[in-house]
């Protein structure tokens, strides 16, 4: 299947968020364990989130070390959640995720 960056790049948005607003992902680590992405590719996803009117914030633990804590999806924008969760076997064959 011939997809274009445009289309990879928005639905690898749209699984990020996705995963972290149903907490099965919610860290950088646990993003590219679940998607085999890339460390760079996750951070670049989640900072990317914004793009797309997706409010994502990182929540630091309390007494925790630098960056130990999880991402928060605060806000899906215009982008509609359960368009997503119904589409998430399409998406992830796009991407070519497990």
């Amino acid at each position: 299947m011939d997809v274009s960056k445009t289309k990879s790049s928005f639905y690898r948005r749209l699984y990020v968020a996705y995963l972290i607003d149903s907490e099965m992902a919610s860290s950088v680590p646990a993003l590219t364990d679940v998607t085999g992405m890339p460390r760079r590719t996750a951070q670049d996803t989640i900072a990317a989130l914004a793009d797309l009117d997706i409010v994502c914030e990182f929540e630091q633990l309390d007494g925790g070390r630098n960056h130990a804590g999880s991402y928060r999806i605060r806000e899906w924008g215009v982008i509609n959640r359960q368009w997503v969760a119904d589409h998430l076997a399409q998406i992830k064959a796009v991407l070519g995720y497990p």
